[in-house]
Formats: structure tokens, sequence, C-alpha cells
């Protein structure tokens, strides 16, 4: 199951990351996404995890938990449409109505 992540704090590094995501299970892959020119962290990633019940469980944990000071926000993503033209946001989240409380997360 492909994880995304928005509201990751700039300093994170994909190791890190990849570390936080694996207490949860196997990750498969990691992508911090980064602009092009500066190499400067978005602020969003994605995480592909081999289990989708531990990828459902890492998104329960996850999602609202404090990362260095910063909300994250961690949702199940959706594929990327294949439209063949310019433009759209690339995928994002699953949007899930149940309300969610602070949780606190620092590595």
């Amino acid at each position: 199951m492909k994880i995304f992540i928005a509201g990751l704090p700039f300093q994170v590094e994909e190791e890190e990351l990849t570390a936080v995501f694996g207490d949860f299970g196997h990750v498969k892959s990691l992508r911090i996404v980064k602009d092009r020119e500066t190499g400067q962290s978005k602020g969003f990633g994605f995480v592909e995890m081999t289990n989708d019940d531990e990828a459902k469980e890492a998104i329960k944990n996850m999602n609202g938990a404090d990362y260095y000071g910063r909300r994250i926000s961690v949702a199940e993503a959706e594929d990327k449409p294949r439209t063949g033209g310019a433009g759209g946001n690339g995928g994002g989240f699953k949007r899930n109505s149940g309300g969610q409380g602070q949780k606190n997360f620092n590595r």
C-alpha cells in the first residue's frame, strides 16, 4: 500500500522516516519530494509498505502526530490520474472522515 505524508519538517531525511515507518512493518520504498533546483524538501512524500495491515496501522498511528513540532497528515495515497496532460496535483489523500485526536511523535 502506498501512503501519502504531508506536513513533513524540511530537515527530515528519508533514512530517518524509513526507520519511523519501519516501526510498523516492512518499508518497500520511501521518497521525500524535493525541489529539482535546490534539493530542498517540499514537505511531503510517499512511503510504500509491503503489508496493507501494517500500512493501515502506520496511518492510524501517524496521522495527526506531532513530528518535530509539526502536525503531519498521513493517509492512503490515491493513484495519479493518467490524463496525459499537464497539471493536476499528482496524487494525495483519500479523506478519512473519522476525527483523530492530537498525537505526539518525535523520534
